[in-house]
């Protein structure tokens, strides 16, 4: 008999404040626990400069919101600790988790820099019943990494990923199909995976303000109000369904990338161009980091109707350079944006070679040679005294939309 689908999704909780708590405890046990305070991850208190990363659970109850301005969380809360993002850190924990996450299945897709979904369907027998496995993971992490994690059991993603973002922290949670009348469809519309503002207004506009409502109602008449592909995808995963497979295993450096959601609509070429540089700034030290280049660059938008384009180009060279990539980045986006405006922006690199292996150029310039060993010195000064210890001046502005390096980075299948 073949097996029923069995998915975990592994969602880290607080991933950079985790992570930057776990590192300061590791050098000092009596440091200060940022989990146990209200704390932040990004920015610069001093300058009151800068957005909020990630966020600890006491600083969430005073309203405080990842991808708000500090000054704003301040407001909030003005004893509010604010520390710098070393996603050197992150990314060396991320790479913990996902080798601890080897040892249950090698059917692992790594969704961001803080998630994963395991498929658990062929190897579950090896470990006992599901929930005692999943609860022996979280335990596992905990003890042995210094973190915590939520996970979600289910027969599929979507519904493996909304259990994961229940009850939080350090919690597992089951969403299997006899469940979701009670524990999915009561939630509001917001809750559900790929519901944006947008949606949700247009959602509420015609009184469906719960996932059970939006379930129910026929998909024909969702579709003359939210087109007619994002109606059907919407309303199948208010019922539960998904059919997407998790991704099969491929090599960590694949592809490097980064996007983020923008607390504002852009229309304008130049903002577009800060937020790339903002993305190309973490992307770049990520390759550097792995030692590795990428051969290919793309740009990805999500419009504010929620309407998604890409475009990339092959480089003439294999390049790290933050500055190569953002340079490309905008020329792709000058060949395709309309001016429409955004709600996300991301960039991604693919086409991976190890450094060692790559042609070089013999046209370099005097010119790039000092520009590699300058974002190399400047990723040696992060790492050692945090991402905010250096900044390029187009950044130290007030009104920038984004911070010198937002996003949310992921290892990319491809």
């Amino acid at each position: 008999m073949t097996p029923e689908p069995l998915i975990f999704h592994i969602d880290v909780n607080s991933a950079f404040l985790s992570w930057e708590s776990a590192d300061r405890l590791k050098a000092d046990p009596n440091a200060m626990d940022l989990r146990s305070i209200p704390s932040a991850v990004g920015g610069d208190a001093a300058s009151r400069h800068g957005i909020v990363l990630a966020k600890s659970t006491p600083a969430k109850k005073y309203g405080i919101t990842t991808g708000e301005p500090i000054v704003q969380a301040l407001r909030k809360c003005p004893a509010l600790t604010v520390v710098p993002a070393r996603f050197d850190v992150y990314i060396e924990n991320s790479r913990k988790l996902m080798k601890l996450l080897y040892d249950y299945t090698p059917d692992i897709e790594k969704f961001s820099i803080d998630e994963a979904f395991l498929d658990m369907t062929s190897t579950i027998h090896l470990f006992g019943t599901p929930w005692d496995t999943a609860n022996r993971i979280r335990e596992r992490i905990r003890q042995e990494l210094g973190f915590t994690v939520n996970i979600g059991l289910a027969p599929n993603k979507l519904l493996a990923k909304m259990a994961s973002d229940f009850k939080k922290p350090d919690l597992c949670h089951t969403l299997f199909p006899d469940e979701i009348p009670v524990k999915m469809w009561p939630l509001p519309i917001r809750e559900l995976f790929f519901v944006g503002h947008s949606a949700q207004k247009k959602l509420e506009s015609i009184g469906i303000r719960t996932i059970g409502e939006l379930a129910s109602c026929n998909v024909d008449h969702l579709k003359p109000l939210l087109g007619e592909k994002y109606a059907v995808l919407i309303h199948g995963y208010a019922c539960g369904i998904d059919a997407s497979p998790v991704g099969e295993r491929e090599p960590l450096n694949k592809g490097y990338g980064n996007s983020i959601t923008l607390s504002r609509d852009v229309d304008e070429f130049d903002a577009a161009c800060q937020v790339l540089l903002s993305l190309s700034e973490t992307v770049g030290a990520r390759l550097r980091a792995d030692r590795v280049l990428c051969d290919c660059v793309c740009v990805e938008i999500k419009d504010w109707d929620f309407r998604s384009q890409s475009h990339q180009m092959t480089l003439n060279n294999p390049t790290d350079s933050t500055t190569v990539i953002y340079e490309n980045a905008c020329k792709l986006l000058k060949e395709f944006w309309d001016c429409t405006p955004l709600r996300l922006i991301g960039v991604r690199t693919t086409k991976i070679s190890e450094e060692g292996y790559s042609q070089l150029s013999l046209f370099e310039s005097e010119q790039s040679r000092k520009m590699k060993e300058m974002e190399k010195a400047v990723d040696h000064i992060r790492s050692k005294f945090g991402t905010d210890s250096v900044k390029r001046a187009s950044f130290l502005k007030k009104d920038n939309i984004v911070d010198h390096a937002a996003g949310k980075g992921k290892h990319l299948p491809g």
